[in-house]
C-alpha cells in the first residue's frame, strides 16, 4: 500500500523507489503483488509515464486512509509500550480509594501526566470479581485471598480501630481490647465486606460475641451513626473516618487478630499493560509500610 501511495504521489517509479529507499525492481514487485491481490490493474505505465487507472483512482483515498490509521495504531502502541501514554484501570476498596490512593495517583501523574486512571471503588468481593474478569488491570483488595486464579503482587496490612464519640466510656480507657468493645453497642460493617470478615474472625478467636447495634455498607454511614450516639464503630485505619473527625475519637484495637491484609492483585498469568506495570512500581513504594501508619488518627 505504501508503494502504491508513493508511486501515485510522485507519478514515477524511480522517484517513489528513492522515497521508499527501495530499488526500482523491488518497488515494481510490490506493485505487482498489490495488483495480483486485488485482481485489478492500478497503474497504466509505459517507458515514459505512469498514470492511475480508474480503479487506482478509486482506491487512492481508501488506501491512504488505511495507511494513516495503521500508522496511528502503531504510534499509539509505541507510546503505550514506552508508558508515556495509557490508561490504568483499577478496582479498589473504598477505604483505600478515598485514603491513600489519591495521593499515590497524584504523585505518579506528576511524572506521567498523559497516563489516565479509571477507578472503581467497591467491596473486596467485587474487587476480586472485576480483577478475575479482567475488567480492570489491578485490584486492591482486603482480607484473605482464596481464589487461585488471582495473583498477589503486593501485600501490606491495615489495623482495625475503634471509633467512638467524645465522652464515650472507651474515651477514658487506655489500650482498647476486643473485650472492652464487647460490652458496648457496636456499629459493624456489612457482612460482605472484608472489614466485617476480619472483625467476626477476631471476636470468634477471642470467644467473644459483639453487641451489634447496627450494620452499614459505607464507612461514612457508620461514622454518622457513631456521631449520633448509636454505638462505637470498628473501622480500618486506612479509612478517612478514623482520622481527625470533629466530635469523634479513634484508637487502634490491641489484638493481632484485628489486622486486615491488603493485597494488590491481578488475574494470574496475565501481562499488565505498560502503564499499569509502571503504576504497580509506584504502589510498591507507597505500600512499603502498614497503611494506617501513614496517617494520624483522631486523638484519644
Amino acid at each position: 500500500m505504501r508503494a502504491f501511495l508513493a508511486v501515485a504521489a510522485t507519478g514515477s517509479f524511480t522517484r517513489a523507489a528513492d522515497q521508499l529507499a527501495l530499488s526500482q525492481p523491488a518497488l515494481t514487485v510490490q506493485i505487482r503483488k498489490l495488483e495480483e491481490a486485488l485482481l485489478l490493474r492500478v497503474f497504466d505505465r509505459n517507458t515514459r509515464s505512469v498514470a492511475l487507472t480508474r480503479a487506482g483512482r478509486e482506491l487512492l483515498p481508501v488506501l491512504g486512509r488505511l495507511v494513516a490509521e495503521l500508522d496511528s495504531v502503531v504510534a499509539d502502541s509505541r507510546e503505550q509500550a514506552s508508558a508515556r501514554r495509557g490508561v490504568v484501570r483499577l478496582a479498589v476498596l473504598p477505604s483505600i480509594a478515598s485514603g491513600i490512593l489519591p495521593e499515590v495517583i497524584a504523585r505518579f501523574r506528576r511524572a506521567h501526566p498523559d497516563i489516565l486512571f479509571v477507578l472503581h471503588d467497591a467491596i473486596a468481593a467485587t474487587v476480586n470479581a472485576a480483577t478475575l474478569a479482567e475488567e480492570v488491570d489491578l485490584g486492591i483488595t482486603g482480607g484473605l485471598l482464596e481464589t487461585p486464579e488471582l495473583e498477589a503482587l503486593l501485600t501490606t496490612s491495615d489495623h482495625m480501630h475503634a471509633v467512638f464519640p467524645e465522652g464515650h466510656a472507651l474515651d477514658a480507657s487506655g489500650d482498647i481490647a476486643l473485650a472492652d468493645l464487647a460490652v458496648h453497642p457496636l456499629i459493624l460493617m456489612d457482612r460482605a465486606t472484608s472489614v466485617r470478615q476480619v472483625v467476626d474472625r477476631a471476636f470468634a478467636a477471642a470467644d467473644l460475641s459483639p453487641l451489634v447495634a447496627a450494620e452499614a455498607t459505607y464507612m461514612s454511614t457508620a461514622a454518622a451513626m457513631v456521631r449520633a450516639g448509636l454505638g462505637a464503630a470498628i473501622l480500618p485505619g486506612s479509612a478517612m473516618e478514623v482520622r481527625d473527625v470533629p466530635g469523634l475519637r479513634s484508637r487502634r484495637i490491641v489484638s493481632p487478630a484485628c489486622l486486615r491484609p491488603i493485597t494488590v492483585i491481578r488475574r494470574a498469568g496475565r501481562t499488565l499493560p505498560p502503564a499499569s506495570a509502571l503504576f504497580l512500581a509506584e504502589l510498591e513504594r507507597a505500600l512499603a509500610e502498614p497503611i494506617d501508619a501513614r496517617y494520624p488518627v483522631a486523638p484519644a
